[in-house]
């Protein structure tokens, strides 16, 4: 509505200036002039007052034409307003909170009353929007002030008729849900029918006069102390019959218990007597099989024991023949070997004979690893080098005496 002032003054302010020009067109009678005066004045205005607004973020733009009485829903953005043909209004898409002051408490402008004739506040918080979809039909109709002017009444219109319904004990605790619930569905379509979406009521704090809060909060408190004991009683009731209900749990569960044992006893006692007819007969086929089971092993045994004497007899008469076998080829080689060194002497008795010296390259040969120096005197007459060490000439002279 400030804009719409705003536009109105200054198209007075242009309506002056347009005489003014008009009556000093006339003084001067020339059309040049004139329009030359009326183009200035133009620029000047369209330089002081330009025709474009802008619309923030989360709001809606209802633009009137004055001349035709239509209107414009705008986004946000610039939008054209030509001053002294267009009102512009302003509208917010978040939601909005009405709380009424007059009804608050027992003691206000405009107390609530109860069934009973009893005044009474309430703090009630009404969520509201602006619809932008019926914005262009029923914007124009839509106050400067819709919280004082729109919500407030329609509100109160619906709260004092709901309030009368019910009794303070039930506005204070039992069904306070209730009457918001009431509150918003009659409200709701009040609010829709002026182009405001309600979003939800809100009941908080209930407020009543000193002397019946203090009356009904004995009165609640002797109630919650009935509902404990009625609470508490039927508890202990209850806990008799768990009581109850166990003890007979348990004998049945103590019957069905010697039941199934006796049942189980019964049952293996037939098992068992059933398990005899077969054991009995196994138990014999056991005897029997272990009475031919010792059999086989005595006749095992004594064919074990024979079989061990005939081995040993043949082992005692292949020892024997081992060693005549032995013993004559131990004798045939004795015997072969005393012809060999029979043979072998007669050969060195041959050689010796022929060849003396012999005697001395053998001496020389078996002494070489055991001596590695011989000082020895050369012989006197000739012969062998060490006859001086092995007493040769001694022995010689003792076999020629």
């Amino acid at each position: 509505m400030a804009g719409y002032h705003t536009t109105e003054s200054f198209g007075g302010h242009m309506s002056q200036l347009v005489h003014g020009l008009q009556r000093a067109g006339r003084r001067l009678r020339s059309p040049r002039v004139i329009a030359i005066g009326v183009l200035a004045l133009a620029i000047y205005a369209i330089y002081q007052h330009p025709p474009v607004e802008s619309i923030a973020s989360q709001e809606v733009g209802l633009r009137l034409n004055r001349w035709s009485g239509s209107t414009t829903t705008l986004p946000e953005g610039l939008a054209i307003v030509i001053p002294g043909i267009h009102v512009l209004r302003r509208f917010g898409l978040d939601d909005h909170m009405y709380r009424p002051q007059r009804s608050s408490t027992a003691s206000g402008e405009a107390p609530l009353q109860s069934s009973e004739g009893l005044s009474l506040g309430a703090e009630l918080t009404v969520r509201y929007a602006v619809d932008p979809q019926r914005l262009d039909t029923l914007g124009r109709k839509l106050p400067a002030d819709i919280d004082g002017e729109l919500v407030g009444p329609l509100l109160q219109g619906v709260i004092y008729r709901a309030f009368t319904r019910y009794t303070v004990r039930e506005i204070f605790s039992t069904k306070r849900q209730e009457l918001q619930d009431t509150i918003e569905s009659e409200l709701k379509p009040l609010m829709a029918n002026d182009g405001l979406i309600l979003k939800h009521v809100m009941m908080g704090n209930v407020d009543l006069p000193a002397d019946y809060r203090a009356g009904m909060d004995q009165l609640l408190a002797v109630e919650l102390e009935t509902e404990k004991m009625k609470y508490t009683l039927e508890l202990t009731a209850k806990q008799v019959t768990e009581t109850e209900l166990q003890g007979e749990a348990e004998k049945v569960r103590r019957e069905k218990a010697a039941e199934a044992s006796a049942n189980e006893q019964i049952i293996a006692a037939k098992a068992q007597e059933e398990a005899m007819k077969h054991v009995i007969p196994f138990k014999q086929k056991q005897i029997e099989q272990r009475k031919l089971e010792a059999d086989a092993d005595k006749a095992s045994r004594v064919r074990i024991a024979e079989g061990t004497a005939e081995a040993r007899l043949i082992e005692a008469k292949a020892e024997a023949e081992s060693r005549r076998q032995l013993a004559q080829a131990e004798v045939y080689r004795m015997d072969e070997i005393g012809k060999i060194s029979s043979i072998q002497l007669e050969r060195d008795g041959a050689l010796i004979s022929r060849y003396p010296l012999l005697i001395q390259k053998t001496l020389a040969d078996k002494l070489s690893d055991k001596i590695s120096v011989i000082i020895a005197a050369p012989p006197a007459e000739g012969g062998f080098i060490g006859s001086n060490l092995i007493g040769q000439k001694v022995a010689a002279n003792g076999a020629a005496q």
